[in-house]
């Protein structure tokens, strides 16, 4: 006999975007509550005339009121069911073409994986975790044990340290769970480059995973050229130029941290120190400040952080956006390549193009758009879930 959940009620004609099986319901949709649910329990989500609509963990705290499990009335949300779908996303990544050699890939990336909340990568022997919402935090160590089952992990490390947790009122966590504080210290083998990545301590899981097919296209473009490469993090984009024969690159960040980890990655895959120069700045400003110097590169990479952490905040970061792409595009040598992204989830792909498009413009320069790129392949976007797809970016010619 299944558990009595208690049930959320729709307000009338609010069930549209639930019968397209999208995973959220919003607190403005919600009618009433049979009963008030803890934060995280199962809840049976039906329309105002009592409908079915599926399954879902309530979280009192968020705007997102309800995140969906399932849309299958027959479903039991069971320790068991959790456990299935991490074995699920796991099996999915598996047979995924990720390169043979690369040792690091996401395993679960949230919604995609119909685990609303949690996000999983696997850097070799080590798995670090994010527990994001009150469902996720609900069945936190049914999480852990079939991570842990199903990846044939030594050491499982939990950074749930981001802002996404504060909205959901829970507190920041960052430990240990399996193993020890060692398996912190992880190498991460992509595109033939190694990188010594420390997980404790450092940003989001520790790595940027899903740019692994986009830094393996500038390998492609930097042969002979001027790179420069802001917000350069641990080199993922610098470390890849140097492989494929830049003649120089200048790799900027304003991290005193992310600066040394480049340095010890350079000399880790026995690079040319000599061709890169490491600029602690604000990318913004030091852009402008080699605009006013008259310099020019063959290939410019921007990768900033998410500048829209939220809706209201999308105005300003398109404005920001500006600001980059313009001061880039005055720095392009003539036939040089720009490689522009945006992580900002509120920031569509069609908005990306038109912000840099308004950015050539300004600057006088006439930009072909060759390329789109997206985040990679363990990083799915769910058909039913287009917020899934945040990365984008453009490759771009500077034809004058």
């Amino acid at each position: 006999m299944k558990p009595n959940h208690p049930t959320v009620a729709l307000k009338p004609g609010r069930e549209r975007s639930l019968l397209r099986r999208h995973p959220w319901v919003f607190s403005g949709a919600i009618g009433n509550l049979s009963k008030e649910p803890k934060p995280g329990e199962t809840v049976c989500v039906r329309t105002a005339e009592g409908a079915f609509l599926g399954w879902g963990a309530y979280s009192p705290d968020s705007q997102i009121r309800v995140r969906m499990w399932s849309f299958n009335e027959s479903d039991e949300i069971t320790e068991d069911w959790i456990t299935r779908q991490v074995q699920n996303a796991v099996a999915r990544r598996i047979s995924m073409h990720i390169p043979v050699h690369d040792n690091s890939f996401r395993l679960i990336h949230s919604e995609s994986d119909f685990l609303p909340g949690v996000i999983a990568d696997q850097f070799g022997s080590t798995v670090v975790v994010q527990i994001l919402t009150a469902g996720a935090e609900y069945w936190r160590n049914t999480i852990y044990s079939a991570l842990q089952k199903s990846s044939k992990c030594t050491c499982l490390i939990e950074k749930s340290d981001t802002e996404a947790r504060k909205q959901e009122g829970l507190i920041s966590r960052e430990e240990v769970i399996i193993g020890d504080e060692s398996g912190s210290k992880v190498i991460v083998v992509e595109n033939g480059i190694k990188y010594r990545v420390q997980i404790l301590g450092g940003q989001k899981t520790g790595f940027y995973l899903d740019q692994r097919v986009n830094r393996l296209l500038v390998q492609e473009y930097s042969k002979g050229k001027r790179v420069l490469d802001c917000f350069s993090f641990q080199g993922g984009f610098a470390l890849n130029a140097l492989k494929a024969g830049a003649v120089s690159v200048v790799a900027v960040d304003s991290s005193e941290t992310a600066l040394k980890a480049i340095r010890t990655n350079v000399e880790e895959n026995q690079l040319d120190s000599g061709a890169i120069t490491l600029v602690e700045a604000n990318a913004f400003e030091y852009l402008r400040l080699l605009r006013d110097q008259k310099e020019q590169f063959d290939l410019i990479i921007l990768d900033p952080p998410k500048l829209a952490a939220t809706q209201s905040k999308v105005e300003r970061a398109l404005r920001a956006y500006k600001d980059l792409n313009l001061s880039a595009c005055k720095l392009l040598a003539p036939g040089g390549i720009l490689f522009t992204f945006s992580c900002s989830g509120g920031v569509t792909p069609e908005l990306f193009q038109s912000v840099v498009a308004g950015a050539a413009l300004d600057a006088g320069r006439n930009l072909q758009f060759i390329q789109t790129m997206r985040q990679g392949p363990d990083h799915p976007v769910l058909s039913t879930f287009p917020e899934s797809e945040y990365l984008k970016g453009l490759v771009c010619l500077a034809v004058n």
